[in-house]
């Protein structure tokens, strides 16, 4: 039986996440209030390097379980993660355990960050896998697009693989929409369907996100 992930935790993670992000960021939060303040919802991110799990983390308005792959789970970081309430996935392979816990969190009425991309790249959701869309249907949560624009400058950086300390990163909040079609369908049509939607929804929001930022 997998281990339902702590809601305390989560809110523990979240305050470590606000010190570590405002302590060498700046960061630039808009539409934080288009998180639902209850309820199961689902931030689906765009990924563009590996500070952008901990940055949504930090600055959102919710304590936020996030699907993040195995190889981070490495050392000290794998009690670490698990006890701040985030979920081990294994990318590599259909991972029911990682799929029962992130259907536990929504079910429990909590906040699930997802990287719809599936890794990092561009993170311009150029290309979803079905794992969001699966969630969306199976669990009726509302999707909330986030694009995190800025994390991955490299001018002027100081410490490889981290943007540059004190560079303003702006994280934009759109206004959360249903990926199913009201059927309740779970089938592989309606999932291929319900990823064309939200792919279609992520990419308007990311357009929006970098007029409204200059980005």
């Amino acid at each position: 039986m997998s281990e339902v992930p702590s809601a305390r935790g989560a809110e523990v993670g979240r305050r470590i996440g606000v010190g570590l992000m405002y302590g060498l960021w700046k960061p630039r939060v808009l539409g934080a209030w288009r998180v639902p303040a209850a309820g199961p919802a689902i931030l689906a991110v765009n990924h563009s390097h590996n500070i952008d799990g901990p940055m949504v983390m930090g600055v959102a308005p919710r304590p936020t379980h996030f699907l993040v792959k195995k190889e981070a789970f490495v050392g000290p970081l794998d009690p670490f993660l698990t006890r701040i309430g985030q979920l081990k996935v294994d990318r590599d392979t259909t991972d029911r355990a990682a799929i029962t816990r992130a259907l536990d969190v929504l079910s429990a009425g909590d906040v699930l960050g997802i990287f719809p991309e599936g890794t990092r790249g561009e993170g311009d959701f150029a290309a979803l896998r079905s794992g969001l869309a699966y969630f969306a249907v199976r669990s009726g949560a509302p999707i909330v697009p986030v694009a995190v624009l800025g994390s991955s400058e490299r001018q002027g950086r100081l410490i490889k693989g981290l943007p540059p300390l004190r560079h303003r990163i702006d994280v934009v909040f759109g206004e959360p929409f249903e990926a199913g079609d009201g059927s309740g369908r779970r089938t592989r049509t309606a999932l291929d369907e319900a990823t064309e939607r939200i792919q279609k929804q992520l990419t308007e929001h990311l357009e929006n996100a970098r007029r409204l930022t200059g980005r």
